[in-house]
């Protein structure tokens, strides 16, 4: 018999040991294990932190905005959410709600998540920080695998009052200042949970003991459309000057073509009043725009209702069905990996 070259013997053994282990088989291991096996029905996503989007003067000194990032690891172009978060205007701590974010990017879609100033900076700078937002991700689109044609906002309470702003003032050039103003601040579409729409009423239907709470020049819609009060200056009421608060509210942004609106409140919501929503979806059909507009019954201002799958579910499928659903990062039918 004619002998194999030691070279050729060797790689063929070698071949045949591979095939034996990418069968995944290897014998002697099993003994006592529980033996599992998995369909590879989700994605890897990537998290960058600190992204500095922009670079401000505030009121205190100048000051690097952040924002974070999930990424789908796949070729495909994707659609982009840009979460603004809520805090009453005093504060935008960006690293909330990562429920709703991680739901978004199971699904395929980049998200974003961007703080912006708050008092005692005034309007418009959050706005202004919001449209920063967006031209900085159509600036870096390809960088993150970013359909710039399809990015929507997201925003609850004050976010909510920045994701509407920004859907009702695309093409307004008043607000664009700073870095990339070559490319579009506009979005595709807004989904706004128990936002503020109006500053002038965001306690109508209350008890008059907290509507006039919302009179006072120290309450945070006064403080963001006045300023604080300074020396000679006492401050002002919010509707001391009716124009101007109107001018800072998504209610004074509404005639004319917008984006979709996903409009959603809590029926108990003791903060916020739900007139805020209604107003604004009335508003937006009277114009002839797209809007649904979802109550969610019982549920107060930003408490665990929120978290709920039914809530986030309704928001990603919303999303999915206006910028069109994108490849996902995680089957979103039946897991196949569910009876493990």
């Amino acid at each position: 018999m004619k002998k194999l070259p030691l070279l050729l013997t060797g790689g063929l053994l070698l071949a045949g040991m591979a095939s034996c282990v990418n069968a995944g088989e290897l014998a002697g291991n099993t003994e006592g294990a529980q033996v599992i096996r998995v369909e590879k029905t989700r994605g890897r996503i990537d998290a960058l932190n600190d992204i500095v989007y922009s670079q401000v003067k505030s009121t205190v000194a100048v000051r690097q905005l952040h924002m974070s990032l999930l990424v789908p690891r796949n070729g495909d172009l994707k659609p982009a959410i840009i979460y603004f978060p809520g805090g009453g205007f005093t504060s935008a701590a960006w690293n909330k709600f990562i429920e709703m974010r991680m739901a978004l990017a199971a699904a395929g879609f980049v998200v974003a998540a961007a703080e912006y100033r708050t008092v005692p900076d005034t309007f418009p700078a959050p706005v202004i920080d919001g449209k920063a937002a967006v031209r900085y991700l159509r600036e870096h689109a390809a960088e993150y695998g970013i359909d710039p044609s399809r990015i929507g906002v997201l925003g609850d309470s004050a976010g909510g009052y920045m994701a509407q702003m920004l859907a009702l003032t695309n093409g307004d050039k008043t607000f664009e200042r700073g870095d990339n103003l070559a490319q579009s601040s506009d979005v595709q579409a807004a989904a706004t949970l128990y936002g503020i729409s109006n500053l002038l009423n965001i306690g109508e239907g209350f008890p008059q003991a907290i509507q006039k709470v919302h009179q006072s020049p120290a309450v945070t819609e006064a403080l963001l459309v006045h300023g604080s009060a300074f020396r000679d200056w006492p401050g002002a009421t919010i509707d001391s000057d009716p124009q101007k608060a109107l001018a800072a509210s998504p209610m004074g942004h509404i005639s004319g073509k917008k984006p979709p609106f996903l409009i959603m409140h809590g029926s108990a919501d003791t903060l916020v009043s739900p007139v805020q929503s209604q107003q604004l979806y009335r508003a937006l059909k009277k114009e002839g725009n797209p809007a649904d507009y979802v109550l969610l019954a019982g549920a107060e201002h930003g408490d665990d209702s929120w978290y709920q799958k039914p809530v986030i579910e309704r928001v990603v499928n919303w999303f999915k069905a206006t910028l069109g659903a994108p490849k996902a990062a995680a089957t979103a039918e039946k897991d196949k990996n569910a009876n493990l």
